[in-house]
């Protein structure tokens, strides 16, 4: 590892060059005693949960893209039964459903790969598309359908066995989706709603002409018909679930918003998943609703200490708490309709915070009290992280692998670093513009009083993943995420491990940054450090360091 020292005085700078310091990797944290860190906040069993299925076991199935895995709960007490992750061959799964002889599918919505299981349990390739696959249905004689949503805008009709290509039913359902989850009709016409259009369309799919089923709704996120073949629509805009009987929509039940999809059993029970907190619930015949898993924290990310509270970036929320780990506001958002917009990362500035989503690929600087945005920049490619410098917002591009500083007025200013193959996290103190880079596993030094270097400084060498990091007074605190631990170096080149926190989750495909959901870290102006826990989602608070 090499630490070169840019803190001390300027003479001493120049009489030292370039101080560099060998000493031992934390890559070998086994015989290093680490902390365990206290867990103030714990939140949602699944890293959001997204499509929904009721198997032939008579078990519930339910996606998690982010989780990358499929869950199977009992449907009565919410136990989980059985997982099917990346061992299994499911990545980044949206929905899934089943024939009638038992096989089932899902759809990737970062890979494209629409697959699933025959019913030997052997894995079938249907077919490879692009990104944004969302929902599936089968026909009642077994016919499969997906369409694509939020990355592409495409119905196709797919041959569940993968030999013949994928059959476009249409290209003009756009823009930004096509329909979301999806259902097969009493009357045979395939049914879905429009994310973005406020409406529910079916498909003859013998002619792929299109009609207008139904309309009135915020945002639309799937339909499915009840064994007496009414039409249900789960409304994520409003939370709140319809049923639509002689062209009304009449209330069933409300939740909250953000729910991503639903399934209905022979009883007329129902079953909805939350995008945004994570949750499973139950509908009974009765109106009650039960929890079968718990939302909250869905997927943990960027961390910022902003007016005395913890912020956590949750992808389609932020969530505040107290440094003892009360709950102090959670403000939701639904993709691509909401007014704060997602977020992946987040720092503190000022009395705003700027949010920073590679989904949506812009940053934004958000007024909580006012609700409402201040600034933003579209149009990025990938940014992972973004903060106040110079009095610029700069930001961390890793599709353009570079680092970039944009004016008031939203123009490209300054480009602080480039060629950079996977810049990550970045840091400012009293002068200097640090970034870590995931792939290089380099804290590097980018800038000083404002000013690019001509040529950058590595500060920290030989990290494994690095993503979050901070700094107090000559100490970096470091979260390496592939190995789970949140790492400290001074500037004597002394390392220790000073924490162990759940593993970060590896990116879908090479399509997505390497961090995908970004391992933050916070102090608060005790001292004390903050970090999510993406996988397990949960929020450390560590002290004794």
């Amino acid at each position: 590892m090499k630490i070169i020292n840019h803190f001390k005085l300027l003479t001493i700078i120049l009489v030292i060059s370039l101080g560099i310091v060998n000493c031992s990797s934390s890559k070998n944290i086994d015989d290093q005693k680490s902390l365990e860190p206290e867990i103030i906040a714990t939140g949602a069993k699944l890293a959001g949960s997204n499509g929904m299925a009721l198997g032939p076991d008579g078990n519930l199935y339910v996606a998690s893209v982010l989780g990358s895995n499929i869950t199977v709960l009992n449907p009565e007490t919410g136990k989980i039964i059985k997982e099917y992750g990346q061992l299994e061959g499911v990545i980044g799964p949206d929905d899934m459903d089943f024939a009638s002889d038992g096989s089932w599918y899902w759809t990737s919505i970062m890979t494209g790969e629409v697959a699933g299981f025959n019913k030997e349990g052997k894995k079938i390739i249907a077919a490879q598309l692009t990104p944004g696959v969302n929902p599936i249905t089968f026909s009642n004689n077994n016919r499969l359908f997906v369409s694509q949503c939020f990355f592409g805008s495409n119905l196709y009709e797919v041959d569940p066995l993968g030999i013949t290509e994928p059959r476009l039913i249409s290209d003009s359902l756009g823009p930004g989706c096509g329909l979301n989850g999806m259902d097969w009709g009493p009357d045979n016409r395939l049914y879905g709603p429009r994310w973005f259009n406020n409406q529910v369309v079916s498909f003859d799919v013998s002619d792929n002409s299109m009609r207008i089923e139904a309309t009135g709704f915020i945002t639309p996120a799937a339909i499915k018909f009840d064994k007496q073949g009414r039409l249900h629509v789960l409304d994520t805009g409003s939370g709140i679930l319809y049923r639509i009987e002689n062209g009304k929509n009449i209330k069933v039940a409300e939740l909250s918003p953000g729910l991503d999809n639903f399934v209905i059993d022979s009883t007329g029970r129902f079953f909805v998943s939350s995008f945004t907190d994570g949750f499973v619930k139950r509908i009974d015949l009765d109106g009650s609703v039960n929890e079968l898993l718990p939302g909250g924290m869905a997927h943990s990310g960027g961390i910022t200490f902003h007016n005395g509270k913890i912020i956590t970036a949750d992808l389609h929320a932020i969530r505040a708490y107290f440094p003892n780990g009360k709950e102090a506001f959670t403000q939701r958002n639904v993709l691509g309709m909401g007014a704060m917009g997602g977020a992946l990362n987040i720092s503190s500035d000022g009395e705003q915070l700027i949010l920073v989503s590679w989904v949506d690929n812009d940053v934004r600087i958000w007024d909580q009290e006012k609700q409402q945005r201040i600034w933003e920049k579209s149009g990025l490619n990938a940014p992972v992280s973004a903060i106040r410098y110079a009095d610029q917002v700069v930001v961390a591009e890793h599709g353009s692998q570079r680092i970039v500083g944009f004016s008031q007025e939203g123009n490209l200013k300054t480009i602080f670093a480039s060629n950079l193959p996977a810049p990550t996290g970045l840091l400012k103190d009293e002068k200097n513009l640090y970034v870590s880079d995931r792939t290089l596993g380099q804290i590097i030094l980018v800038a000083v009083d404002g000013l690019p270097l001509t040529k950058k400084e590595v500060v920290i060498d030989d990290l494994t993943t690095p993503e979050g990091f901070v700094k107090k007074g000559d100490t970096f605190f470091i979260v390496e995420a592939d190995l789970g631990v949140v790492t400290s170096v001074n500037l004597k080149g002394e390392r220790k491990v000073i924490a162990k926190i759940s593993k970060g989750s590896q990116a879908a495909s090479p399509m997505q940054p390497p961090s995908q959901v970004f391992n933050g870290i916070t102090i608060d102006d005790k001292g004390a450090l903050y970090v999510p826990g993406e996988s397990d989602r949960a929020l450390y608070k560590i002290t004794n360091y």
